[in-house]
């Protein structure tokens, strides 16, 4: 029998997902690819627009073929992505952005960190835009990538007929739409969706005067349809030319959208990845020194969004588990067991803290690896691990990782004290993302917040986002929350225990000295030298 289908397409650090889910939110089929990084040299990440469609194209038709799903049966397309950064030339073409030159490494990763000039070059002109970005541009946006290359080889700058977030690029790619939606633009370009342009003083000001000649002209917002797809695409994908695809979305805004999207009000959504992002939402702009916004329209029509990070969480997490030296021995002994090495390596969690009582006491981590997005806004703070011994295996480990979840959960806590104490009321957490499969991780979030975590049953709720889109964009549903009601269905939910509140605000003001200490040692030595 004939069903109906949406569509969501996810691109997120390190693989391209493809969800299929029917009118009741039920998820048919899931695939997932593989897609490439290249690491030049330290703080350069690149991707190639080409692997990516072509793993997305891939997925696609795996997940069609595992639902049994036709052509015919899909009715529309919502696709999201890292907020990274793609060039593209005359007719298409792809434009390096890496040193060597390689086109088909034609984008700057959103963890790319070469920009450091070029985002103090912008943050001093002191433009009143900056203010909707928590007082200053992040490293990770748009802007300071492209004044990099502009800076550095404006040959390719000028070659560059468009520069796409890569959401935007996606649609582009599937529709030949030449758009841009408020999501992108707003949250990651400077744009002042309120008032409908660009920053225009502060671009001059650093020579970025011709950038909006560079940038599509028409802007979408979410939800809007931004074409049928093309017969290429349609080919590519597997796909009926004419499937309608809706106007594209950061991948945490979109997990955002499915989390708050049909009670947004006293909700912090938080999707956990390779970097952690905290969205909410307000029907007034609400300004929190070190975290992004207010945006207009950003995540949710009718909303000001307020966007939080952290941009190390999982990442980090796996970089501390392999640091270690009983590393081999868990992968080994998962192995053995048939496990997943997270879930024993929280079982000898468990077995330390049936011997000792709070085991990470004397052992606190700073969790500022690979800087602080939010809410110190420093891309140049450092990770710092205080109360090491000579302890070592797999006590010396489990004692590591518990304290990195903490030290991930404290950082969390600092961000919702910081938009409490701005204004934002905060209830609630919801949550999506890899952490979420973590039970010993949801454990110490809910107790360091003092907050009640809601999860969605759909544990892919940033792919159930984009495709809540494309079931908008095709005329189903009349607006987000109304597909939202219909489609997100609620799943579990994490009660905060009383009896660790004392240990963890006293941990939780050890997390903060540890910055403040770094600084210090940090000014000392700079005096040195």
């Amino acid at each position: 029998m004939k069903q109906t289908c949406y569509a969501g397409i996810d691109v997120g650090s390190a693989s391209a997902r493809v969800g299929l889910f029917n009118e009741k939110g039920e998820r048919l089929a899931f695939a997932v690819r593989p897609i490439k990084q290249f690491h030049g040299r330290a703080n350069f990440v690149e991707q190639s627009s080409s692997d990516i469609w072509q793993q997305i194209c891939d997925a696609m038709k795996e997940a069609m073929a595992t639902a049994g799903v036709s052509a015919d049966e899909v009715r529309s397309l919502g696709v999201d992505a890292t907020c990274s950064l793609v060039a593209v030339g005359q007719g298409g073409s792809p434009v390096s952005v890496s040193e060597n030159g390689e086109a088909d490494q034609d984008i700057i990763m959103w963890m790319d960190h070469r920009a450091a000039e070029e985002t103090a070059q912008i943050n001093a002109t002191g433009d009143e835009a900056l203010k909707y970005v928590g007082g200053e541009v992040s490293i990770e946006m748009e802007l300071p990538k492209i004044l990099w290359l502009k800076n550095h080889y404006p040959v390719r700058y000028e070659r560059t007929v468009r520069f796409f977030d890569l959401a935007d690029y996606l649609v582009w790619r599937a529709t030949g739409a030449d758009v841009a939606s408020t999501c992108t633009l707003t949250c990651k370009w400077n744009y002042l969706a309120h008032e409908g342009r660009f920053a225009e003083d502060m671009l001059n000001a650093v020579g970025l005067h011709d950038l909006p000649e560079k940038i599509p002209e028409k802007v979408l917002d979410l939800g809007q349809a931004a074409g049928g797809l093309s017969e290429q695409a349609a080919k590519d994908l597997g796909l009926n030319a004419g499937t309608s695809v809706a106007a594209g979305i950061i991948d945490a805004h979109a997990g955002g959208l499915a989390l708050i999207g049909v009670e947004p009000d006293g909700g912090l959504a938080i999707i956990s990845g390779t970097s952690n992002c905290h969205m909410i939402v307000n029907e007034k702009p609400v300004m929190v020194p070190g975290v992004w916004g207010p945006y207009w329209g950003a995540m949710l029509p009718g909303y000001w969004l307020g966007e939080g990070g952290q941009s190390a969480a999982g990442s980090l997490v796996e970089w501390t588990i392999q640091q270690s030296d009983a590393y081999d021995e868990l992968k080994a002994e998962a192995a053995k067991q048939g496990m997943h090495e997270i879930a024993l390596l929280n079982n000898w969690v468990l077995d330390l803290e049936a011997r000792e009582a709070n085991p990470t006491r004397d052992l606190h981590v700073l969790s500022d690896h690979h800087g602080n997005r939010s809410p110190r806004a420093n891309p140049h703070a450092k990770g710092v691990v205080s109360g090491l011994t000579l302890e070592t295996g797999r006590d010396a480990l489990a004692r590591l990782y518990l304290a990195t979840l903490q030290a991930i959960a404290y950082g969390t806590r600092h961000i919702i004290e910081e938009m409490t104490k701005a204004g934002h009321n905060i209830t609630k957490l919801f949550m999506c993302g890899g952490a979420t499969k973590n039970p010993l991780w949801l454990r110490e979030y809910a107790n360091i917040t003092g907050r009640e975590i809601q999860l969605a049953e759909e544990e892919d709720a940033v792919t159930l986002g984009a495709a809540i889109l494309g079931a908008v964009a095709c005329g189903d549903f009349k607006d987000i929350p109304s597909a939202s009601a219909k489609l997100v269905r609620v799943g579990g939910l994490i009660k905060p225990e009383g009896s660790s509140a004392q240990f963890h605000a006293a941990k939780y003001q050890v997390y903060l000295n540890l910055y403040d200490n770094h600084q210090h040692h940090k000014a000392l030595m700079e005096k040195a030298i």
